[in-house]
């Protein structure tokens, strides 16, 4: 499958002790959840998808890389963290999505880049 085919798929998480936030004596169960759905979108799309996370406390270049995301933060302050974005575009802010709508929003973005 062409680069170009591939959905990006990009968390913006607030600061956590561990990359996926499953770590320590207590695990939120907001942070399964959307783990489970990132490994079942990774599984479900088979390479035609591809989820980054990033960490504000681990890879600040990231979020100031992306001026979207920077215009967010300085607007917001880290409240409005998690963001997700799809394809480039923020679709959502202040929490988590859902499989359901990864799902979704995926396929929307495959079905308009085969029209193409």
């Amino acid at each position: 499958m062409p680069e170009s085919a591939v959905v990006k798929v990009e968390i913006f998480d607030p600061p956590m002790c561990c990359p996926t936030g499953i770590c320590g004596p207590t695990i939120d169960p907001v942070l399964l959840d959307i783990q489970e759905a990132l490994l079942k979108i990774q599984k479900q799309f088979d390479g035609a998808a591809s989820v980054e996370r990033y960490l504000l406390s681990q890879q600040p270049a990231r979020f100031m890389q992306n001026p979207e995301i920077l215009a967010l933060l300085k607007k917001e302050g880290t409240g409005i963290l998690p963001i997700t974005a799809v394809g480039g575009e923020v679709i959502k802010t202040k929490s988590y999505p859902t499989f359901q709508e990864l799902n979704q929003w995926i396929a929307a973005r495959r079905k308009n880049h085969d029209q193409f």
